[in-house]
């Protein structure tokens, strides 16, 4: 159940860091633009591009941090699942 959780957070956490890419300021004011207009008139001043930079940069060492845990766990449940197993002889009775 904690995985499953987990893997939650992990989905939600990638749509975060999808939504925080696409609202910083790009060359040509792409769709940061839409979400703000002028710099001035932002929420944060006019270091609002610094701030998204940096949380940029934290979110994105979340997720690569909670990719890693999820790669591993995963694996680890794989591997337990398969030596869960019993394992099965083959015999044949040619006679």
């Amino acid at each position: 159940m904690f995985f499953y959780i987990f893997l939650f957070l992990f989905m939600l956490l990638s749509a975060l860091l999808c939504f925080v890419i696409l609202i910083q300021e790009a060359k040509s004011l792409g769709l940061g633009a839409s979400f703000g207009g002028d710099a001035g008139d932002s929420l944060f001043g006019t270091s609002t591009a610094e701030v998204l930079k940096k949380f940029t940069a934290y979110v994105t060492a979340i997720f690569l941090g909670a990719c890693l845990l999820l790669s591993l766990w995963t694996s680890s449940l794989g591997r337990r699942h398969v030596s869960a197993s019993p394992a099965v002889e083959m015999t044949s009775d040619a006679s």
